[in-house]
């Protein structure tokens, strides 16, 4: 049960708030309304913003970009300028670089709140935490009611371990936007990592109230009872999400794994193999099915839920030898044999003495027989 609760507490935390990309309107097309921008008097440079902007708007950024990139030639002192090269290097997933034309719109318009917030997201997206927090920070100095800074500056100092930090900046970021169930969400997350969880599920009933339809929100709340260790609370949430997201697989396999340590075998098995079906590939669910046809001696349809969870993960060693076990006890001993010997090779790959040996006995108790 505890690397369940992990599980879905990481689940949760991947889950959090998604934090907005710069916009192309934040660059370049807004110098008609710009106080502070002249219009280029150099005919040549006008050409080229007018290309690169017709070229983003049909989304051909590498093209676009090599333009821009000629414009700042051309016109150093830019921030727009470097501001859309920083665009379209994010765009294409070129952080860094984008972090680097940020850093140069910053340098000409310090004040600018909106190239300070592009700054964090590219050092954000590149792993730079610490950079992309003091930039966030200066998005808030410059207007504190920029909500998206604080919904960034959340989430790297969530990922930097900072809970106290990140819980302060979303009580800030609460008040400008009240009724966001995405914030709350992170709250609750924050809430869960230092063990609050009366408080972690009092934020999310609230979350609920304001957005009963929100299967995440659901998904979640079940996330925090489970953590307390409240399995009925838990269970009544994740049905509710199954029943407004029916197709989750991540629901059915949450719902398995509770009715399965609840020893409700047929219903456990049920929420199995719904997300089998929805999601081919869960290893997990494959493998579940297989351990509960085995327990109710369905040896036959045991060994096809194990071939299933060997074929979606041909290197996991157990696959194998739970398959050896399936066909041991349908009496195919030499199916069973050849299994077991399939996850001594597992086995050894992975270094698991532990594993080899026990495959092994089950290799010799069968030819003894």
């Amino acid at each position: 049960m505890q690397k369940q609760i992990l599980f879905l507490t990481s689940l949760l935390l991947l889950g959090g708030i998604a934090v907005s990309t710069p916009s192309i309107a934040q660059t370049d097309e807004d110098y008609d309304r710009s106080p502070t921008y002249q219009l280029p008097e150099n005919d040549e440079l006008k050409r080229l913003l007018d290309d690169a902007r017709s070229l983003v708007e049909d989304g051909r950024f590498g093209r676009a970009l090599a333009i821009y990139q000629q414009a700042a030639s051309l016109d150093s002192k830019n921030a727009r300028i470097y501001s859309a090269i920083g665009y379209l290097q994010a765009r294409q997933g070129n952080y860094q670089e984008a972090a680097n034309a940020y850093r140069q719109a910053v340098a000409l318009q310090s004040n600018n709140a909106e190239f300070h917030y592009a700054l964090g997201y590219a050092l954000a997206s590149a792993g730079d935490n610490q950079g992309a927090a003091a930039a966030y920070r200066r998005v808030t100095q410059i207007n504190r009611n920029h909500l998206k800074a604080y919904l960034g500056l959340g989430v790297v100092l969530m990922r930097q371990g900072d809970y106290q930090g990140a819980m302060r900046t979303y009580e800030q970021a609460i008040r400008l936007d009240p009724k966001s169930v995405e914030i709350r969400a992170s709250m609750a997350t924050i809430l869960l990592q230092q063990k609050r969880y009366q408080d972690a599920i009092n934020v999310l009933q609230r979350a609920v109230t304001l957005e009963p339809n929100n299967s995440n929100l659901q998904f979640n709340l079940a996330t925090a009872y489970l953590v307390q260790g409240n399995q009925i609370g838990a269970l009544t949430a994740l049905e509710r999400a199954a029943k407004l997201e029916p197709r989750n697989p991540q629901i059915h396999l949450q719902i398995g794994r509770i009715r399965r340590s609840q020893k409700n075998l047929e219903a456990a098995l049920a929420a199995y193999q719904r997300a089998a079906d929805l999601d081919s590939k869960l290893a997990e669910a494959h493998a579940a099915i297989g351990d509960i046809l085995l327990e109710q001696e369905q040896f036959q349809q045991a060994v096809a839920a194990y071939r299933r969870f060997s074929k979606v993960a041909p290197e996991e060693p157990t696959a194998q030898f739970n398959l050896g076990v399936a066909f041991s006890r349908w009496g195919k001993k030499q199916e069973a044999i050849e299994a077991f010997n399939q996850a001594i090779n597992l086995y050894r790959r992975q270094n698991n003495d532990r594993g080899v040996q026990k495959a092994e006995t089950a290799v010799r108790g069968l030819q003894q027989q």
